[in-house]
C-alpha cells in the first residue's frame, strides 16, 4: 500500500531527487543490518514475542508516517520500520519450526503465494485511497491498523500447543542440525514448558545480546558461503531484469505505460499462483532440492537471456510467464537448503541472514542498472544473464560436495 506512494509523498514535502534517493535508501540499509540481528533474536526469545515486538513497532512507524509533515518526521518514521519490519522473516522461521522437513517446501510455497497476493492488492488499495484528500495519510494509518490487527491475531494463536527443540525454540522435527549441516542426536517431542517463553524473554539484555552474537557468529563461520553467494547473484540478476522494465518496454517496443502495467500485473499474478506449484514440483524431483535449485537457476538465466534478446513483445510475454514460476521455485529452494544445512534451531538467524544478503542485492542492483543503461536498454538484463550464469557455474562446482555431505548423513 505504501511503497508506490513514498516517492510522491517525499516530493510533496519539498525533497529533491537526490534527497529522495537518500531517504529511499535509508530503509534498505537499516534492513540490511537489522535482518540477521532480529532473526537471531527471535531464536533467542521465541517467535511469539519477537513477532509481537516487530508488528507493534512497525505499527508505530506507520503511525508516525501518517503524521509526517516534514522531512525530519518522515526520516524518524522510517527508522523503526526499517529496523523492525521483519514479520515475514519471523513467520517463515516459525513455519520451519512447526512443519517437518518434507512438508517445508510445500508450506513455504503457499506462504510465498499469500505474500505475493499482498503485493498485488496493496498498490491497488493504496492507489484508491490516494485519490481522496489526505490519501497518503489514510493509507499510512490503515497500514498501522493492519499491523495492530496482526499483533492481536498473533497474541490469540494457541502458542501453548507448540513444542520446544533442543535450543528452546518451538520445533517438531525429529533431529537438530548444527550449522555445518550435520545431524546431531535425535530428540523426542517434549511438551511445551509453561512459562518458558516468558523466562527467555526476561533474560538480561546482555545475555540476549550474547546469545544473538553467538548465533550470528556460528552462521557466519559455517560453510554456507556458497548458498549465500548463489542467493546474492540471483537476487541481483532478478532485480536487473525488473530494474528498467517499463523504460525498456517503451524504448524497445513502443509499449504504453498502461500496457506495461498490465504485463507487470500479469507477471505478479503468476508469481503468486506459482507458489502452489512448489509442492508438486518438489515431489516430482523426489525432494532433491539441489537438482531443483540447479534447474530453476538454469531456466531463470535462459529466460533473462531470451528477454534481453527478445525481438517482439510476445517473446517478452512468454519469458514473463515462465520467469515468475522459475524465480518463485528458486527462492523456495534456496531458503529450504539454507535451513537444511544450517539447522532449524537457528532458522531465524538463517532466514534473517538470507534477507540481509538479498538487501545487499537491493543496494547494488540500482547502481549496476544505471551504469549498464548508459550502454543500452538491454544492458541490465544482459548483466543479469552473466550473473545468473556465474550462479549456475558455482552450483555445478558445489553441488557434488553437497550431495556427498547428504549421503554421509544418510
Amino acid at each position: 500500500m505504501i511503497i508506490p506512494l513514498l516517492s510522491h509523498h517525499v516530493k510533496s514535502l519539498g525533497a529533491g531527487p537526490t534527497v529522495a534517493g537518500i531517504l529511499g535508501s535509508t530503509y534498505g540499509i537499516l534492513q540490511l543490518f537489522s535482518s540477521t540481528i532480529v532473526g537471531s533474536w527471535s531464536d533467542v526469545v521465541g517467535r511469539r514475542y519477537s513477532l509481537l515486538t516487530c508488528l507493534l513497532i512497525s505499527a508505530l512507524g506507520y503511525t508516525l508516517l501518517g503524521l509526517s509533515s516534514s522531512i525530519g518526521l518522515f526520516v524518524l518514521a522510517r527508522i523503526p520500520v526499517g529496523m523492525f519490519k521483519h514479520s515475514l522473516s519471523i513467520c517463515r522461521a516459525l513455519l520451519s519450526d512447526l512443519v517437518s522437513e518434507s512438508e517445508r517446501p510445500l508450506v513455504m510455497g503457499h506462504f510465498n503465494a499469500a505474500s505475493s497476493v499482498g503485493f498485488i492488492l496493496g498498490p491497488v488499495v493504496g492507489g484508491y485511497l490516494t485519490e481522496h484528500d489526505g490519501g497518503f495519510y489514510t493509507s499510512a494509518f490503515t497500514c498501522a491498523a493492519i499491523f495492530v490487527l496482526n499483533a492481536g491475531l498473533v497474541w490469540m494463536l494457541p502458542w501453548s500447543d507448540t513444542i520446544f527443540n533442543c535450543n528452546g525454540t518451538s520445533h517438531n522435527s525429529k533431529a537438530c542440525l548444527d550449522c555445518n549441516g550435520h545431524a546431531s542426536s535425535l530428540h523426542p517431542k517434549p511438551a511445551a514448558v509453561p512459562g518458558e517463553g516468558n523466562r527467555r524473554l526476561l533474560q538480561p539484555a546482555w545475555r540476549q545480546l550474547s546469545s544473538v552474537g553467538s548465533r550470528i557468529h556460528t552462521v557466519a563461520s559455517s560453510d554456507m558461503w556458497d548458498l549465500f553467494l548463489v542467493r546474492l547473484l540471483m537476487a541481483i540478476a532478478i532485480m536487473l531484469y525488473y530494474s528498467n522494465f517499463s523504460l525498456a518496454m517503451e524504448e524497445r517496443f513502443s509499449l504504453t505505460p498502461k500496457m506495461t502495467g498490465y504485463l507487470i500485473s500479469y507477471s505478479s499474478l503468476l508469481g503468486a499462483l506459482s507458489g502452489f506449484l512448489v509442492g508438486p514440483v518438489t515431489k516430482l524431483y523426489g525432494k532433491n532440492m539441489h537438482a531443483l535449485l540447479f534447474h530453476s537457476t538454469v531456466l531463470t538465466s535462459t529466460l533473462i537471456f531470451l528477454y534481453a534478446t527478445a525481438p517482439s513483445v510476445w517473446q517478452v510475454l512468454l519469458t514473463s510467464t515462465f520467469f515468475a514460476i522459475s524465480t518463485s521455485i528458486g527462492r523456495t529452494c534456496v531458503t529450504d537448503l539454507e535451513l537444511q544445512r544450517g539447522g532449524v534451531q537457528s532458522s531465524g538467524t538463517l532466514i534473517g541472514a538470507g534477507q540481509s544478503v538479498t538487501a545487499v542485492g537491493r543496494v547494488l542492483a540500482p547502481l549496476l542498472s544505471g551504469l549498464t543503461q548508459e550502454v543500452s536498454p538491454c544492458g541490465p538484463p544482459s548483466l543479469g544473464v552473466l550473473l545468473a550464469l556465474a550462479a549456475v557455474g558455482l552450483l555445478l562446482i558445489r553441488i557434488p560436495a553437497w550431495e556427498g555431505r547428504r549421503t554421509k548423513q544418510e
